[in-house]
């Protein structure tokens, strides 16, 4: 039998040479399929045919451990404070307003179908409405909030294992979408008539004799074996670092720009490929009225970001991008950038923090006016 580090090994060298073979059937194929999104289905793609359950591997915990930090302090060592100035506060805007419609718009639903099957049997009878706020705190926060929340909310566990399986189905699905809703960026911005549309130029300026990339790459793994070692909250070493890689970026003249974006870009691939491993095509049973309620959720949120991007006439590429600092986190937010414009995954990264910095909060919330106003 096939290891998950095989398949992920197998995964990466695939798609890395794939990415680079001068076929233009193969070119064709990378305009539908990104060779990020194509790592993230060819492990899932062999678990299926395997029949072989690797959601629970440990390469999964290697993974959160060193492969995603050592992504995230890489690519945001490639950012200068100067370029993400430039980006200006339209996309943050954009993310807060998506924020806010997924810890609102349960409780407004609810309100408009108070008389509904949906609210007074699945939502209150059944109790569903207990596995509203982990899912705020899953699609804003991530597992760590998702899990707080759980416990303020003192959701019954089969409902929360209910809410897990649709959640990970949706979201799952939900990847798949934005990456080829950013792809169309050119196609929205035309249709809704935006016309800041502009990619910041890169403020940054290469040194002339730059850092070494063995030395660059010594120093940041150094940083995440340290960071392990001294800090426990997964969470937490994601903040801390962030601001490493921003340090070593804005701090060190020499610093090496085009090797850490060049590596950054590799290890999404590699953090793709081992996630793909979670990805389960066969579904459990679930509750169809709930799974509708979360489709139109989801979908909703999505089109109120795309009317705010409309209003503060933004890129549309950022709604993408924004759902996925919102819904997916910090491994798959940098990802889904990637496939439009590499320069912006630190950027994603950013709003991927700032979703797990108050996700908890926009839960709490949730739970506020769900008693407040929905439940009695």
């Amino acid at each position: 039998m096939l290891t998950p580090w095989v398949i992920s090994f197998f995964t990466v060298i695939t798609v890395y040479f794939l990415d680079r073979w001068e076929n233009k059937h193969i070119k064709s194929l990378f305009d539908w399929v990104p060779a990020i999104l194509l790592a993230y289905l060819i492990p899932a793609s062999i678990s299926f045919f395997m029949d072989v359950d690797y959601s629970q591997a440990d390469i999964h915990n290697f993974s959160k451990d060193y492969l995603i930090p050592l992504a995230i302090i890489a690519v945001m060592s490639s950012l200068s404070i100067g370029q993400l100035k430039a980006i200006g506060w339209k996309p943050i805007i954009v993310f807060v307003a998506g924020s806010l419609f997924i810890a609102v718009f349960p409780v407004f639903l609810g309100l408009g179908l108070m008389d509904s099957n949906l609210v007074n049997e699945t939502l209150i009878n059944q109790d569903y409405w207990k596995g509203i706020p982990p899912i705020v705190g899953s699609w804003i926060g991530g597992s760590t909030s998702q899990l707080v929340l759980k416990e303020l909310v003192e959701c019954p566990e089969n409902i929360f294992l209910s809410v897990l399986v649709m959640d990970n189905i949706l979201v799952n699905i939900w990847t798949i979408l934005m990456f080829q809703t950013i792809k169309k960026s050119k196609f929205l911005n035309k249709r809704f008539k935006i016309t800041d549309i502009t990619i910041p130029e890169d403020l940054r300026t290469e040194a002339k004799d730059p850092l070494s990339p063995w030395l660059c790459g010594l120093i940041l793994l150094g940083g995440v074996v340290a960071c392990n070692f001294i800090i426990e909250s997964f969470v937490g070493r994601v903040v801390i670092l962030s601001f490493l890689g921003l340090v070593l970026s804005n701090f060190i003249p020499i610093w090496n720009f085009n090797f850490t974006l060049k590596i950054g870009g590799l290890l999404i691939i590699i953090v793709m490929a081992v996630l793909g491993l979670k990805l389960q095509f066969a579904t459990l049973g679930f509750n169809t009225s709930f799974l509708g309620f979360l489709i139109v959720w989801l979908v909703g949120h999505f089109v109120f970001m795309i009317l705010i991007a409309k209003l503060l006439n933004v890129n549309m590429a950022w709604v993408p991008i924004a759902s996925m600092a919102n819904v997916g986190g910090i491994a798959t937010a940098p990802a889904v950038t990637a496939a439009y414009e590499k320069k912006w995954m630190p950027h994603a990264i950013v709003l991927a923090i700032l979703s797990m910095a108050t996700g908890t909060f926009w839960g709490m919330l949730t739970i506020y006016l769900l008693k407040s106003y929905f439940v009695t």
